[in-house]
């Protein structure tokens, strides 16, 4: 018996992966692909997904391969939204493809140890109230795996969420596109970004070696899964411009609509989704990784306590509770940029009404950290009253007796986080009943000396905070009791602080 059971080895799974290992859970990824296609779905890690990466100590290996974009587009808008200003330590989009994204996170998941078996396939999964028995196939053989959870990461088409009988509520497609990565017999024909023309637009992303197009599909086939050829995407190109532009040498050809859909329940019993298993949504934005990894950073640390029987009873639940609420915010972004994107004039007015938002600084700032996500903010079920509470916290520049460091630095065990920053508080006492859990540190911070002490989760959410003007223990038990379990007994009162 294994202690967790992943689905797929996209983003979310192999991130999942990765955290899971990191506190020490025998885990299992298995994928039904013998390896990666040939083709990339997608080019984006966005702020916030590089700000989670950073508090594992593992943005600089992405940053380090793509190229830096200071801005995001709102679809439907003809203004840039400015990534400069907004509440990140990365702001840019950065621009890698997501078959490297997930080299660098599988790699990363094999030296923690985790077991990726490709070319193997789930065919059914049944739960009781002690585990999930996994009934899965290979080209050789058919066996079974017996785990304590099981979590599905397996896509928009999940065999994980039809099989645990979770619904898939939402929106069916009414609009379709294709996507080609082809060649262009004149390269000079489309430059980069929108190109319109009598019949429509079509939008144009160059790669090295090709271009990556996409169009209006007006008369897709009644089976949506029937595939595209290069000459229906030549027609639709054609028709959207109103002349010839050639394409050829097509690497890859897909359709997709601008279906919604959210599966109703995130934790089942055993069964958890995650990533496109659990949402799938118009790719304005290009948001899928990010959410997919942003899923599995807040599953990651919950799932492992829950493992350890050391988690509060509540815990894995406020997965579906947090991630649920903040996805639904992506879904309802990405269709209201699918729609601004439609040729309605009745639109116009309220593309107007968000142009001008969108040229105010402000406004600007607000639709970025929405639309990237730099907005997300959990109910840490506290009386707290600060701008950081629920939010992930700033990367904080530390001074200890040790040396210079960072937040981020000292997340990147996946433990808790109690920042002393005001020294001879006794809260590193206080909190030792969690030593093991929750890592003490006492430090200063010169940038903020207003801060007594930061509580930071695992996720690098902060969960409880205390200024100057609070007392430094009020709420701080029971913060620790919510997020990390009962004390254990501590009769020396001594703690692992760390200085």
């Amino acid at each position: 018996m294994t202690d967790v059971l992943i689905i797929g080895a996209g983003p979310a799974g192999l991130f999942l992966a990765s955290e899971l290992r990191l506190a020490g859970i025998d885990t299992v990824v298995i994928e039904r692909h013998f390896r990666r296609p040939g083709f990339c779905r997608g080019f984006n890690l966005n702020a916030r997904a590089l700000d989670l990466l950073a508090r594992r100590g593992l943005a600089g290996r992405f940053i380090g391969e793509g190229w830096q974009v200071p801005h995001a587009a709102f679809s439907g808008l003809p203004v840039t939204l400015n990534l400069a200003g907004t509440h990140t330590d990365h702001p840019y989009s950065l621009g890698i493809p997501q078959t490297r994204v997930e080299e660098i996170l599988e790699a990363h998941a094999l030296d923690l140890g985790a077991d990726i078996r490709r070319g193997h396939e789930l065919l059914a999964l049944q739960q009781d109230s002690e585990s999930v028995t996994a009934t899965i196939t290979t080209d050789e053989r058919e066996y079974q795996v017996r785990a304590a959870y099981l979590v599905g990461c397996d896509g928009g088409r999940s065999t994980v969420r039809k099989q645990a009988g979770i619904d898939f509520p939402g929106t069916e497609a009414t609009r379709f596109s294709l996507l080609g990565d082809v060649e262009l017999a004149d390269p000079e024909a489309l430059t980069f970004g929108v190109t319109t023309g009598p019949g429509g637009a079509v939008f144009v992303v160059p790669r090295p070696g090709y271009v990556r197009i996409v169009a209006a599909d007006r008369e897709p086939p009644a089976d949506k899964d029937t595939p595209v050829t290069l000459d229906q995407l030549q027609a639709a190109v054609d028709d959207a411009l109103g002349r010839h532009v050639e394409l050829r040498a097509a690497r890859w050809l897909t359709r997709f609509g601008n279906a919604a859909r959210q599966a109703a329940e995130y934790v089942r019993g055993r069964v958890i989704l995650a990533g496109d298993a659990a949402h799938i949504h118009p790719p304005a934005g290009a948001i899928g990784v990010n959410i997919a990894l942003d899923d599995a950073f807040n599953l990651g640390w919950k799932l492992a306590a829950t493992v350890r029987g050391i988690a509060p009873a509540d815990l894995l639940d406020s997965y579906h509770t947090e991630r649920h609420t903040a996805d639904a915010h992506v879904l309802a972004n990405t269709q209201a940029q699918a729609l601004l994107g439609d040729a309605d004039d009745r639109l116009g007015p309220l593309i107007d009404l968000f142009t001008r938002v969108a040229r105010h600084p402000l406004g600007n700032r607000a639709l970025a950290e929405t639309i990237t996500g730099l907005d997300t903010c959990y109910d840490m079920r506290t009386d707290t009253a600060h701008p950081w509470v629920g939010r992930l916290a700033p990367n904080l520049t530390l001074s200890t007796e040790a040396g210079v460091t960072d937040l981020a630095t000292l997340l990147a065990t996946g433990r808790g986080l109690l920042l002393d920053l005001a020294g001879g508080t006794g809260i590193g006492e206080s909190a030792a009943g969690w030593a093991g859990r929750v890592a003490v540190v006492a430090a200063k911070c010169a940038d903020h000396p207003e801060l007594r002490a930061i509580l930071v989760r695992p996720d690098g959410h902060t969960a409880w905070l205390c200024t100057a003007d609070h007392d430094h223990t009020d709420g701080l038990h029971e913060a620790l009791q919510h997020w990390h379990g009962s004390p254990l007994p501590t009769p020396d009162r001594s703690t692992a602080s760390i200085r």
